[in-house]
C-alpha cells in the first residue's frame, strides 16, 4: 500500500533545538523548543559555557519560536496522516517508523523529524524549553509561547525549562503564577552548593539566601522544582561544609526534586586547569560517597532524591559487570520515608574498595558534562 506524503510539506523541514536537556526531560519524551540560545551568564568555573561553545547568549524573538513550533506542527501532522492512511487512527508505532523509513528516503531524515517520531511514539506529553535560562524571556512572551504551544499540541501535561536562580529571585511572585497558569509545570535550577564560600569560588553569581527566596517562590506558586547539587565540587578542602551547607539551603527549600550530578573538571574550564595545577583536590570514590552521605543525613525535606546521571557512583562486579551503587530513575527516593535507604546504600558503598569504582579521571576522559 502507498502512503501519501506530502514531499514538499516535508522536504528540508528543521526547527532549531539547542545542546543540552536535563536526561528526565530528553531522549525521546519532550519535545525540545528553543527559547534562547545559550547561557547568559557563562562564568560559573565548572562549565564555563562549555556546552555553548562560549557562543553569546540572545533571546529568539516570539514569532521565531513559535514558526519552529509551526514547522514540528507540519511534521506532527503529517506523521498522524500516514498512522490514519494505515488504519492505526492516528497512532504512531514502529510499524509507522518502518513505512515512512521506505516511502520517504529522501528527506535525508532531519533531527527534527526524528525528534517529532519519538516523540508521538513517546506519546507527545512534555516539552523542555531550551536553553540554560527560559524564565529570562519576559513573562508576557514566554507566556504567549506556552499557550501558543498548547493550543497546537493539546496533548502537552507538562512543560519545563531550565533557570537560574538569580533570574527568578529578581522576578515577582505574580510572574510565576502567570507562567503557571500558562502552562509552566517544572522549572530545574542548578543549586550546585548551598556554601556561600564555595559559591563564590566556583562563581556561580548567586547567593545561599537568593537560592532559598528563588526556590521558595518557584515552590509556593505551584511550579515543580528539581534542584541539582554536585557533590565533590569543593574537593577534599571545603567537602564537609560544602555537604552541610547545600542540606541546610535545601531544607530551607523543601523542593520537589534534588538531583546529584557529581562534580567532574572538565577541559578548558578554570576548575579543569585548578586539578591539573593541583590547586583542588579531587574526593576518593569513598570521599564522594562520604560526602553525599553527610549531606543526605542531615536533608529534612519531604521531596524526592534522585541519582538519575551515570556519573554517579557505580563499581565494577567483573568483566563488563558496572553497578550503580543508587537506582537511577528519575524519581529516585521519596524523603523521609525512604531516607534509610540511600544511607544504607552508600554505607554498603564504603565497604567496597575503592579500586572497583569508576574514577573521576574515568568521567575526564568521557569528556562530557
Amino acid at each position: 500500500m502507498d502512503m501519501i506524503v506530502d514531499h514538499n510539506k516535508l522536504a528540508g523541514l528543521s526547527f532549531e533545538m539547542g545542546a543540552i536537556r536535563p536526561p528526565s526531560e530528553g531522549g525521546s519524551f519532550s519535545l525540545l523548543i528553543r527559547v534562547t540560545r545559550n547561557c547568559p551568564w557563562n562564568q560559573c568555573t565548572f562549565c564555563y559555557g562549555i556546552p555553548y561553545n562560549h557562543e553569546k547568549f540572545n533571546l529568539r524573538s516570539v514569532d521565531d519560536v513559535k514558526a519552529d513550533i509551526d514547522i514540528a506542527k507540519t511534521i506532527h501532522d503529517e506523521i498522524k496522516k500516514v498512522s490514519r492512511e494505515m488504519g492505526y487512527s492516528g497512532a504512531v508505532n514502529n510499524v509507522i517508523g518502518a513505512r515512512l523509513t521506505r516511502s520517504i528516503p529522501q528527506l535525508g531524515y532531519s533531527h527534527s523529524f526524528i525528534s517529532v517520531f519519538n516523540w508521538l511514539y513517546s506519546g507527545a506529553r512534555t516539552v523542555f524549553l531550551q536553553d540554560a535560562d527560559s524564565l529570562i524571556v519576559p513573562t508576557p512572551q514566554l507566556v504567549n509561547i506556552i499557550e501558543y504551544l498548547k493550543e497546537k499540541f493539546p496533548t502537552i501535561n507538562r512543560i519545563t525549562s531550565y533557570a537560574r536562580a538569580k533570574t527568578i529571585f529578581k522576578k515577582k511572585e505574580k510572574d510565576l503564577e502567570e507562567l503557571r497558569n500558562a502552562g509552566l509545570s517544572r522549572v530545574h535550577i542548578g543549586l550546585e552548593t548551598g556554601d556561600d564560600e564555595l559559591l563564590w569560588k566556583v562563581k556561580k553569581g548567586v547567593t545561599s539566601e537568593e537560592h532559598i527566596i528563588a526556590g521558595k517562590m518557584v515552590m509556593k506558586t505551584g511550579i515543580e522544582l528539581s534542584e541539582y547539587v554536585m557533590p565533590g565540587l569543593g574537593g577534599k578542602a571545603l567537602s564537609r561544609q560544602h555537604a552541610e551547607n547545600t542540606a541546610r539551603v535545601l531544607n530551607e527549600i523543601d523542593p520537589d526534586f534534588i538531583r546529584s550530578r557529581p562534580f567532574t573538571p572538565m577541559p578548558d574550564t578554570p576548575l579543569f586547569d585548578d586539578y591539573e595545577q593541583n590547586k583542588l583536590e579531587l574526593l576518593s570514590p569513598h570521599g564522594y560517597l562520604t560526602e553525599i552521605k553527610m549531606m543526605v543525613e542531615k536533608l529534612d525535606i519531604t521531596g524526592r532524591v534522585c541519582f538519575d546521571h551515570f556519573r554517579n557512583p557505580s563499581y565494577r562486579g567483573g568483566p563488563g559487570d558496572l553497578t550503580h551503587l543508587l537506582k537511577q530513575d528519575y524519581d529516585g527516593y521519596k524523603f523521609p520515608e525512604e531516607k534509610e535507604i540511600v544511607l544504607d546504600s552508600l554505607e554498603k558503598g564504603l565497604t567496597i574498595s575503592e579500586e572497583r569504582f569508576l574514577q573521576t579521571e574515568d568521567f575526564i576522559r568521557l569528556g562530557s558534562l
